[in-house]
């Protein structure tokens, strides 16, 4: 069997396949929090305009427009909740294949599953699923490979079409069919770097691959047909976009190794690199009452990479100097000042990032440990004060519990939905393994 053969009968099984319960918390964590991020979203710059786009347009009313009172057809609604669910930095991320899944896979597993009105162990099923092949698609590709193309919106679109043929009920053969159609969609160029209001990044990561995964399911649904091996074939999706693929990593560990057991759970509402950064700092303050008068200068090592992701950037949620600043003179980081772009520009605030230095370190990096940071504060007096932090906690290596994901969850969405919906709406992702129907969840979500 070819490797096209395997993976879309994986797909294909996922529906009735039994996860082993740590699998599938693990994707009920993962499900709650990309609402959560979804919810907050829905209020910030990028999740307006989305909304806004949303309201221009009209159909069959399938799947609910988080945070609005809105229902259109489930494509139209993945792409904007697609939007929502990256319009800031709270979602997850995957490190082997540098993507933020969650924000792709959940809209369109969500959309789709209302639309289809499945079940909720069908939803937890099809998450794992997407997971599984998004994350493995840009292994396959090779991350470094891949040049200026968009690691994201790649692995987005194919783990997007993935959970969304699952709960569409696709069979193997219209799953061949559906990869292709993700194939001919799967596209984005890394020149979202220069975004600087998290616009264009929310749209390349979020919602272009949650549309073009929903929309490669449903034509194939209505009896599209096209061409069957998308990754091997004649002029193959794989060979256009690396010059040296390795189609056999599409298949490593299928069915053993679940790529949502892989994927990192954020603390804090900053990007993936800060997240070490913040906790060491964070853990700091709690041992020595760290006060702003007592930095006279603070240095954050972190990986090269790391470092210049995060670098001085433009937006407050991945500018490491101005979330280090804010967090010491606020005593830590609440989610409106990760947010905060007229506080980047205070006299106070500019002061503290002076302070503070960013170095690269590669020889901080370590395969089990990939995202570490030493922070180091110079007080006047000339002490020193050290904290390593080698895996943030939500890490695979630290991971969160119920406790902590629920609270992170609680904190996005009750100041959108109110606290009494939003633990209404826990409680069923909870329970998600015994939902009759998806929508049970959608309605929540909808304005009141």
């Amino acid at each position: 069997m070819g490797v096209i053969d395997q993976l879309s009968e994986y797909v294909a099984a996922a529906s009735g396949r039994n996860l082993p319960p740590e699998v599938a918390a693990k994707a009920k964590h993962h499900i709650l929090d990309t609402i959560g991020a979804m919810v907050s979203g829905s209020k910030l710059k990028p999740g307006r305009l989305a909304i806004k786009y949303a309201r221009t347009q009209r159909g069959k009313r399938e799947a609910a427009v988080i945070g609005s009172n809105l229902m259109l057809p489930a494509i139209t609604a993945a792409l904007v909740n697609g939007i929502l669910a990256h319009a800031d930095e709270t979602d997850d991320t995957h490190w082997r294949s540098r993507t933020h899944p969650g924000c792709a896979i959940i809209p369109a597993a969500l959309a789709i599953g209302e639309r289809e009105n499945k079940d909720g162990r069908t939803l937890i099923n099809a998450v794992v699923a997407g997971y599984d092949v998004g994350c493995r698609l840009t292994l396959a590709l090779g991350v470094r490979q891949t040049g200026w193309h968009s690691t994201h919106s790649i692995g987005g679109t194919f783990g997007a079409v993935a959970a969304a043929s699952v709960l569409a009920g696709l069979d193997a053969q219209e799953i061949r069919w559906a990869l292709s159609y993700a194939a001919q969609q799967a596209s984005g160029v890394r020149s979202w770097v220069a975004d600087s209001e998290h616009i264009e990044k929310a749209f390349d990561f979020g919602g272009m691959p949650a549309r073009n995964g929903v929309t490669a399911a449903v034509l194939v649904q209505c009896g599209f047909t096209g061409m069957a091996d998308a990754f091997e074939g004649e002029k193959n999706f794989l060979a256009a976009y690396s010059p040296s693929p390795e189609p056999q990593k599409l298949l490593e560990g299928l069915g053993s190794r679940y790529e949502i057991m892989q994927t990192s759970i954020k603390r804090f509402p900053v990007g993936a690199p800060i997240q070490a950064a913040a906790e060491a700092l964070e853990l700091m303050q709690q041992k020595h009452n760290l006060r702003p008068e007592s930095v006279a200068k603070l240095t954050v090592r972190l990986t090269r990479d790391g470092a210049e992701t995060v670098n001085n950037r433009l937006m407050p949620d991945i500018n490491l100097q101005y979330i280090m600043a804010v967090m010491v003179l606020d005593g830590g980081l609440s989610f409106d000042a990760a947010h905060d772009y007229r506080r980047m520009k205070e006299k106070k605030v500019r002061e503290m990032m002076a302070r503070i230095e960013l170095i690269g370190d590669e020889s901080l990096f370590q395969p089990s440990a990939p995202r570490p940071a030493v922070v180091e504060v110079t007080t006047p007096g000339g002490e020193s004060l050290r904290e390593h932090v080698a895996s943030s906690r939500g890490t695979p290596e630290n991971p969160m519990s119920d406790e902590e994901v629920e609270k992170k969850a609680l904190d996005l969405m009750a100041p959108v939905l109110g606290d009494a919906r939003s633990r209404e709406l826990m409680d069923k992702i909870r329970a998600l393994e015994s939902a009759a129907t998806v929508r049970d969840l959608a309605g929540l979500l909808r304005k009141a």
